[in-house]
């Protein structure tokens, strides 16, 4: 009794492992859905640690749109670590919008890191990119902050190698920039804004991106500030120190000039103090030598005493 036991046992577990090894639901999914997909395939795919579902699905739902795709490309695809199911998707919305999409050209683009299907839809729809606020200032130093919206469309064709979103708003920041920088006057930008729109396109800024810009609109622009005066202040400014700075320094020079002269003076009035010192001595030795007679030493007094008289007589006039 023992052995049909364990037989039955070993028959029933040998098929549960072959119903989980083998995706038979999935195979008979597929045969129903007109897919022609082997039982050996489904195996091998087992074996090469694919995930069944992920290839068979997508591959029914391109058979049921008409498109043919090798099971093959779609594997291999899987391997190299792309979203079959997206790239599907994306060539069944292509062919819905009469966009000419091939497999290899929607693999290459979701293998580059790009949502191909995200692409298809802006082929379809297209989409609006808002820029910051750009500032700039014309001629006269007014300042003028600006908004545009970038209507875009993706070219399927630059996808891969194409750049982004982000050069797209740095070149209409730039034509910002140029066009309001090349104005003689802010109000002849705020008359016609459209002469950004106008020269921003006419610089090709689609070159080397994967967009095609439809439009560019001005959204926005407001006056800021007034950047002419506020350089010119402070030009004024800097001016006003540079003076002060060059007077303080010839006032320093004349203060030091003063101060030498004060030194020279108070050195020649030792010097004639010290003379006038000796002068007595002289006069002494010349009475004695018999070079200077009482006369005349008398008369020298006599002029020594009217000059310290008028001296006097100038001070009491200089007083009054």
């Amino acid at each position: 009794m023992a052995g049909p036991i364990i037989l039955i046992a070993v028959i029933v577990i040998v098929v549960i492992l072959f119903f989980q090894f083998v995706p038979v639901a999935l195979w008979i999914s597929a045969l129903a859905a007109g897919v022609r997909v082997g039982i050996w395939t489904l195996i091998g795919m087992r074996l090469r640690r694919v995930v069944p579902s992920r290839i068979v699905i997508p591959l029914i739902k391109a058979v049921k749109a008409g498109i043919n795709i090798p099971i093959n490309k779609l594997e291999a695809h899987y391997l190299a670590g792309g979203n079959v199911d997206r790239v599907v998707n994306s060539l069944i919305a292509a062919q819905r919008a009469n966009i000419p999409l091939e497999f290899e050209r929607s693999a290459a683009i979701d293998l580059a890191g790009r949502d191909v299907l995200e692409a298809v839809q802006m082929s379809v729809n297209p989409k609006v990119i808002e820029t910051p606020i750009v500032a700039a200032i014309a001629k006269d130093g007014i300042e003028l902050k600006a908004k545009a919206k970038v209507t875009v469309r993706a070219n399927i064709d630059r996808l891969v190698g194409g750049a982004g979103e982000q050069t797209i708003i740095a070149r209409v920041g730039e034509g910002v920039v140029t066009t309001i920088g090349s104005a003689s006057t802010h109000k002849e930008v705020l008359e016609n804004p459209d002469l950004i729109s106008k020269t921003v396109l006419s610089k090709g800024l689609e070159a080397g991106t994967a967009f095609e810009i439809l439009s560019i609109d001005i959204a926005d622009i407001d006056v800021g500030r007034n950047i002419g005066a506020q350089l010119q202040a402070d030009q004024a400014e800097a001016d006003k120190k540079i003076a002060q700075a060059k007077a303080e320094e010839r006032r320093a020079m004349a203060v030091a000039g003063e101060q030498e002269m004060k030194a020279k003076t108070q050195e020649m009035r030792a010097k004639v103090v010290e003379a006038e010192a000796e002068v007595p001595m002289a006069m002494a030795q010349a009475l004695r030598e018999g070079k200077l007679g009482v006369m005349d030493y008398y008369n020298m007094q006599n002029v020594i005493s009217d000059t310290r008289m008028r001296e006097s007589i100038a001070d009491e006039g200089a007083q009054k």
